[in-house]
């Protein structure tokens, strides 16, 4: 990687939501910005079926948790979950884990637990572990044990699917699902599906856990910094927006200049958000992140234990 020109890497402290500054610098040098983003923090689920059901968008997670419960109570299946992503299988079930450890924890120990100052093992790990088992071990939560055991072979692209057929009522994801549904859905509060936000603690900050694309050069041909800066530009953010449907993580790209209400929202949310991180399994060593993270909390929601699940990302952790 090359690093920036001044005048493309000044813009870094000053255009873009506030920690993606800190992704592409290393060591005080900076060497990308940021392109397009995505929000994870949400929940999929029909309004329609919230209103015949007479529930209510949780706005805590003992609401959420509440709600699941009720869910089962009156017959109904809350969840519905897809793992299943070639030989990145069971990254879906690390944004889980992701984003309980901010609400659990909060940022301070998430990057500690993404640096590894903290052992995977770590008993706040485990706490995370559990509460996340709660809903995606749950047979009562997806259906019953096959369904359960189904997560590893459900392709991620289907996992919110029975939403649509009436089969469950919520599905965990992130915002770019929103292309992933069949034609013809309709998206927003009147709409086939919509979102809520997944609920941060009451007294603490608003956590949103995102991704995204960053550029970066990998020559100093003034050609190069010359796209870097354009994709830095407003000019390309809104067409990001606007032409291809999806997030930017710029400040200076107002909700009102999305020509979509729906990607609107997300911006919403997006901006509105207190603590803004990245990815945590992104951030890690590929071995673990893009590895054993991927490969041992998929055995775990199969029936593996948590202290193997733990143990073994640990015991692979590059030294």
């Amino acid at each position: 990687m090359v690093p920036l020109p001044a005048d493309v890497a000044a813009h870094l402290s000053t255009d873009y939501i506030a920690g993606w500054d800190t992704y592409a610098t290393v060591d005080g040098v900076i060497y990308g910005l940021p392109g397009r983003s995505n929000i994870k923090s949400l929940v999929w689920y029909s309004p329609g079926a919230f209103a015949a059901a007479g529930y209510e968008v949780p706005t805590s997670l003992g609401e959420l948790k509440a709600l699941s419960d009720q869910i089962v109570a009156d017959g109904g299946i809350p969840w519905c979950i897809g793992a299943e992503s070639g030989v990145a299988t069971g990254w879906i079930l690390t944004d889980w884990m992701e984003d309980f450890m901010l609400r659990t924890h909060g940022a301070e120990v998430y990057d500690q637990w993404v640096n590894h100052d903290i052992p995977f093992n770590d008993p706040r790990v485990v706490e995370v572990v559990d509460a996340v088992g709660a809903y995606v071990k749950n047979a009562d939560y997806l259906g019953g044990e096959n369904l359960v055991k189904a997560i590893a072979t459900t392709k991620f692209q289907d996992g919110g699917l029975p939403i649509l057929e009436g089969n469950c009522y919520m599905h965990r994801q992130a915002s770019f699902y929103s292309n992933l549904w069949p034609a013809g859905t309709t998206i927003g509060e009147d709409g086939d599906v919509n979102v809520f936000y997944l609920p941060s603690p009451a007294d603490g900050p608003a956590f949103m856990l995102g991704g995204g694309d960053i550029y970066a050069a990998a020559t100093d041909k003034p050609e190069t910094f010359d796209v870097v800066r354009y994709t830095g530009s407003l000019d390309y953010m809104t067409r990001v927006a606007n032409v291809r449907g999806e997030l930017v993580p710029h400040l200076e790209l107002d909700t009102s200049a999305y020509t979509d209400p729906f990607l609107a929202k997300l911006a919403e949310l997006q901006l509105g958000a207190d603590v803004f991180r990245f990815d945590g399994s992104d951030l890690m060593p590929g071995a673990v992140g893009a590895g054993t993270f991927w490969t041992e909390v998929t055995d775990w929601v199969i029936g593996g234990s948590t202290e193997n699940f733990v143990n073994n990302v640990e015991a692979s952790w590059p030294s």
